[in-house]
This record gives structure tokens, sequence and C-alpha cells, in this order.
């Protein structure tokens, strides 16, 4: 057991004051106590005055893993441009725990990573939410499966015009309908099954992974950028009464009204970003930094994300504090890569704010996590400090 003394204490906790100097006490891979003036016989005390303290940062959007650092085909695993859609795809089979970045990522502040496959299948697989230290991939996953990822727009229709499978946005909409019905007819079949088995269907994996997204147990997580591929996203999940999260959301920011609209009739959540990087596609041509500001006014709550490798892991909380110095205001930007990250990938449980009883993981600053030149001097993750500088 140890604690963390003497500490600004940014806990993202609802029952705790925002800021303030006090201790944190972690045993046994979770969080003992959050309090002043704490006292444990036989801890180890860690004085960390003048230090800031945060839960460990959350990117709720990654491919950390998929495609390895510093390689070409041999390590891009994100995408299998085999099928339209690949709803039997597992993250946890791709991703390779030794890539150099989830250490980079770790030494960053950042200890859980909302990852999986890429947008260029309609339909790509199962993400999984990982811890960014651990012996392997079993070791290192906090829940598993975490969303179903689906994609609209300009990625699929790239991919897929070649072969002659998909042309319009019409196409990758009917592709992810299709899906949904079966899933749909699927499960009509087990459940007719349980009065008759020899109604059983075949085992169909594909069919399998969609179960929970259909039973509102896992959300489909949707890469959408333009505003009318928001909107055909809203739709769907209308349609189907599933969950969803619009992930990018890069045109949320110029529709607030219909997106508060459709978070309200869907419960869908909002994932930003990538916003530190150049508007390499056409479908970001009104990427701006004015999007958590304009999306904040309008109370829209939502989670920041790198996309990485578009930006590596370890500068998400640099992108927040880019948009603080947009108008956003620093707790808020805070939140969008703790709490409401945590909240929106549905792991608020476990991670996202120092209170008692949840995960261990934890970020300590020697300034204000949002600014260029503060680096991070310790990270606890599961109770265990993996850096300490």
């Amino acid at each position: 057991m140890f604690i963390l003394k003497n500490a600004n204490l940014i806990t993202m906790a609802p029952d705790l004051e925002k800021e303030f100097i006090g201790d944190v006490a972690v045993e046994g891979g979770v969080i003992k106590a959050v309090g002043k003036d704490l006292r444990f016989d036989g801890a180890e005390e860690i004085d960390l005055t003048g230090k800031t303290v945060i839960p460990g940062v959350i990117d709720a959007h990654c491919h950390i893993g998929m495609f390895e650092d510093g390689m070409g085909f041999e390590g891009d695993d994100g995408n299998e441009m085999s099928s339209t859609s690949t709803p039997e795809l597992r993250a946890i089979d791709a991703i390779n725990p030794y890539d150099k970045c989830f250490e980079e990522a770790m030494r960053g502040g950042v200890t859980t990573c909302v990852t999986g496959p890429g947008s260029a299948n309609v339909v790509g697989g199962q993400f999984v939410a990982i811890k960014t230290y651990g012996r392997d991939v079993e070791d290192m996953v906090l829940r598993f499966p975490v969303g179903m990822k689906a994609a609209f727009g300009e990625n699929p229709k790239r991919v897929y015009e070649s072969r002659h499978t998909i042309y319009t946005r019409m196409q990758i909409a009917a592709t992810l309908r299709k899906t949904l019905t079966k899933a749909k007819e699927y499960e009509r079949k087990l459940e007719a099954a349980k009065e008759d088995p020899s109604k059983a269907p075949d085992k169909d994996l594909a069919m399998e992974a969609m179960l929970p997204v259909i039973r509102r147990e896992l959300p489909l997580k949707i890469h959408a950028h333009r505003a009318d591929d928001i909107l055909t996203a809203l739709r769907i999940a209308r349609e189907f009464e599933i969950r969803v999260t619009l992930d990018h959301c890069t045109e949320g920011y110029m529709i607030p009204e219909l997106l508060k609209e459709g978070i309200r009739d869907t419960g869908a959540g909002i994932i930003i970003g990538p916003l530190l990087c150049d508007r390499g596609k056409i479908e970001l041509r009104n990427q701006s930094f004015k999007a958590p500001v304009t999306l904040y006014q309008n109370g829209i709550e939502f989670a920041m994300m790198t996309d990485h490798p578009v930006i590596p892991e370890q500068y998400l909380p640099i992108c927040a504090g880019l948009s603080v110095r947009e108008g956003l205001p620093r707790y808020e930007a805070l939140k969008s890569i703790t709490i409401n990250a945590a909240r929106i990938t549905g792991l608020d449980d476990r991670v996202g704010s120092l209170e008692p009883g949840k995960d261990a993981d934890i970020a300590v600053f020697d300034g204000d996590p949002l600014e260029v030149y503060t680096h991070c001097v310790m990270t606890v993750i599961n109770g265990r400090i993996c850096h300490r500088a």
C-alpha cells in the first residue's frame, strides 16, 4: 500500500471538490481513499508537493497496437479489406502489446485506450478497452468487447469502389441495415430454438458478434465525419433502436440542435477528433478546434480522441489544451480525456475519476496537465507504479 501525499488533486469525482491539495491511498490495485491528511499503518508515503494528480488519461477511440509504429504492411492489422462487413473480427487478435507506443502512452499519463479496427469496412469488428501496461494482451484488457466498429462516408467508398462493391453512401447504409437485419433474424431463430431445437440456426460468428449490438448491450461505434453521415447514423440508430457513439463527429458542431435531438432520441455518445492533424481528405474540410467549444456551449457532452497513430497517444492532453486556448473551460477539457471518455465508452465503473473502489490508474504531472511544457512524472496503472521520472 502507498499514499500519494500533498498533491494538487483534480479528482473528476462528483462528490469531491473539483481541485484541492490532498492525498490518494492505493491498495491492491484499487483506490482505497481520497482526502486530506490520510494515514494508514505501514503505508509508503510519496510526497508530491507541487505536483498535479489526475485520473489516468483515457483515449476513447484509437488504433494503438493495430497499426504498429514504424512499420508498413507487416504491422498493419487494422483493416481487413476482404469483405464490406466483418463483425466477427476481434481487436485482441491483432494488437501487438509490445509496440513501443504503449510505453510512450503510459509515460505520457495515458492509462486506458479504446482501440480496434479501422474504418475501411462498413462493419469492422469489435473494439477493446486496454490498459497501456501489462504482460500481454489478456493482462492489459480492461473490457472486451467494448464496442462494434462501423463506418460511413469516404473510407468505405474509397476502399470498395475499386472492388465494384460500394459506390455510394446509399450502399453503405444499406450494407449496415442488411447486417443489423440479419442479426435480428438470427436472434429470432435462436429464440425459436428454445422451444424447438430443430429450428436452431447454424453457428454464425459474425451474427454472434452482432447480438450484443441489437440487444443494446454494446454500442455501435460509428465513424462519421460529415454532417449528413452523422445524421444517417442517427437515423439508423432510431430505426433499429440500438446504442451508438458518433466517433470523429467532425461536423457535429455545425448541426448542434440536430445533434442534441439525436442524443435525446438515441442516447448517442459523442467522441471528437483527431483535431491536431491536417485536413488530409475532403471529409475534414470543416475540421476545427472550435468544435469542442461549440459543443460545450450547446450543452453536449463529449470525449476527445487521438485516432492514434494519427496523433500519438501521449499528445492527447495537448489536444485538450489547445481546445482551452480556443475557449473551452479547462475543467471541461480535462473531463473530455478522463470521466467523459470513461462514461461514453461505458468504463466509468472502473476508471475516469479518483474515487475509492475504482482502478488505481493515476497520472502525476509537474505542472498543468494541459500545458505543452508539462511532464508526466509518474504513472500508476492497476495500483502499480509503472513510470517514475
